[in-house]
């Protein structure tokens, strides 16, 4: 589980994020939305101790993201934005070397591995070098990574960005899998179809401030809207926000 409390990050003059609290449960997807440079990034960053807040608190699973990083990294995995993967190194090599960042190692990695590569569908890639990969050959393992030290909680910055019908909708379905494993799920998205079919609770997020929360049904309820995407422009008070 996740809760932010106040949670506050500034660079120089711009307040990126301003006293944002929320909660996210076990066995929920909670989806983190808002236009960009709305403060979304920002707060994944906080969450995954990569930034420090300057004020207020974000727990995961009970530890402080300031006062214990290792502990919360311990229980986080993170598909950023950027995937990051090393181009020489092979799909098993890359899973391999963060689970050993992780402290994992003999054959009890390689059997983690091996039912990563298995669940996500890798075999034909398990052993060819990732330069050149496609998007979603690259989403695969960036996942497997984030995973392999099995965290209670996953942090996926727009987990279906770039990918193929047939690839997001495995996708979708691979993170309602995680949910129904009891996980906590995260995620970012700009996509009002994918959130409305995913999330159990929204957190919409406005010049860095929470404009509005709840499940699908309660945001629409709230603006008095019928479609998820009329309450989203509704909730953040302009529809430039849905421009990328």
């Amino acid at each position: 589980m996740i809760k932010v409390q106040g949670l506050s990050k500034s660079f120089g003059k711009v307040k990126a994020v301003q006293n944002v609290s929320f909660f996210a449960a076990d066995r929920q997807i909670t989806g983190l939305l808002g236009p960009n440079g709305a403060g979304k990034s920002t707060t994944l960053r906080m969450l995954y101790t990569l930034l420090s807040p300057d004020s207020g608190t974000a727990e995961v699973d009970g530890f402080d993201v300031r006062e214990s990083p290792i502990e919360v990294q311990r229980r986080i995995g993170v598909l950023a934005d950027a995937r990051g993967l090393y181009p020489r190194l092979t799909s098993r090599e890359n899973i391999r070397y963060f689970g050993r960042l992780h402290g994992l190692g003999g054959e009890a990695l390689e059997k983690r591995i091996d039912a990563l590569i298995s669940l996500l569908d890798m075999q034909a890639i398990a052993n060819r070098k990732t330069d050149g990969f496609s998007t979603g050959e690259k989403l695969k393992v960036a996942i497997a990574r984030a995973l392999v030290h099995d965290p209670q909680n996953v942090l996926l910055d727009e987990p279906t960005n770039g990918l193929d019908v047939m690839s997001t909708r495995a996708m979708r379905q691979f993170i309602q899998r995680l949910r129904d494993e009891g996980k906590c799920v995260l995620f970012t998205s700009h996509i009002m179809q994918e959130v409305a079919a995913l999330c159990d609770q929204i957190i919409i997020i406005s010049q860095g401030i929470v404009s509005a929360s709840g499940s699908p049904d309660e945001l629409r309820r709230q603006t008095g809207q019928e479609s998820l995407e009329d309450a989203f422009v509704a909730a953040i008070g302009s529809a430039e926000g849905l421009e990328r």
